[in-house]
């Protein structure tokens, strides 16, 4: 008897994709797939949209604490050998899961597999290839190169390691691969398994700074040290937010001169956790020799 396959999709008022991300899973051809859509109570187009499926799917509405929460609450009312997470705004791409399938088949030591991926705009037109590495845990820890639909995991492990932490809102993957590594290597497939869409209105693109604070303290408390690359990752957002690049004209201030002072500030708040008080302060300081020198600058 073969391998049995469990796809949870975790969903929010996506009326607009939740359609596409249906039929990309049900046309995968795969006998006995098991998908379930755990939605936190939409109030938009998807109920009406998911119970078209309603034979060839289980939906399931209900107030939720967040996509961890949804995706903890299908991993535990599911019951496939391989779990596969797909948002409600994503797509797989044909044969996806078939290629998957064989290749935990054939590798029955393997318990993680992962492949290519894209990013897509709102019409499913190709943008360009998700930045994607063959795996090195280590590596893992300085660059999330996993594309979350992309990844597929033995129920087994699962067991082993928990479900996501809830408590995170931005980074619940990126965790759950770092906690999943600990217990075993991943195994990269050469195919683009998934379309993984960009937009406006995308959680993680609207929210960059708040994306990288909740990555920077979830690493601090998986890993137990920030790795400098995360560190100035969100110094670059923290400089850029106030409209300052490397392609700002010298008039506009030194792109370098605040890059070193918001990294100098963020590497204060998780290497050595000055409270936030003071860190306030300095940055206050900044911005005041900014202007100053922006005044001299001007005259």
């Amino acid at each position: 008897m073969g391998l049995s396959v469990s796809v949870i999709t975790p969903s929010f008022n996506q009326g607009a994709y939740i359609e596409r991300t249906i039929q990309s899973v049900l046309s995968q051809g795969i006998s006995g797939l098991e998908y379930v859509i755990m939605d936190g109570g939409s109030t938009d187009a998807t109920p009406d949209i998911a119970n078209r499926y309603a034979r060839r799917l289980r939906f399931v509405s209900e107030k939720d604490n967040g996509q961890a929460d949804a995706v903890n609450k299908g991993i535990r009312s599911t019951t496939g050998d391989i779990i596969g997470w797909l948002n409600s705004d994503d797509v797989y791409y044909p044969g996806t899961v078939e290629a998957v399938v064989n290749y935990f088949e054939t590798h029955p030591d393997v318990d993680v597999v992962y492949g290519d991926a894209v990013h897509i705009d709102e019409q499913d037109t190709v943008l360009d290839s998700y930045y994607t590495e063959d795996w090195d845990y280590g590596r893992l820890k300085d660059v999330c190169f996993l594309c979350q639909p992309a990844v597929f995991f033995r129920r087994r492990l699962a067991a082993r390691a928990g479900v996501l932490d809830a408590g995170l809102t931005y980074c619940m993957d990126y965790e759950y691969w770092l906690r999943l590594g600990k217990f075993c290597d991943f195994y990269r497939i050469s195919r683009c398994l998934a379309g993984s869409r960009m937009y406006k209105e995308n959680k993680t693109l609207g929210a960059r700074r708040a994306v990288h604070r909740e990555i920077n303290d979830m690493l601090r408390k998986t890993l137990g040290v920030v790795p400098d690359r995360w560190i100035i990752n969100y110094a670059h957002v923290i400089v850029e937010e106030k409209g300052c690049t490397r392609e700002t004209p010298d008039k506009n201030l030194h792109f370098v001169h605040r890059l070193i002072v918001a990294s100098l500030i963020a590497f204060l708040r998780w290497r050595y956790r000055i409270p936030m008080t003071a860190l306030k302060t300095m940055a206050g300081w900044e911005a005041a020799a900014i202007k100053q020198y922006a005044t001299a600058v001007r005259s």
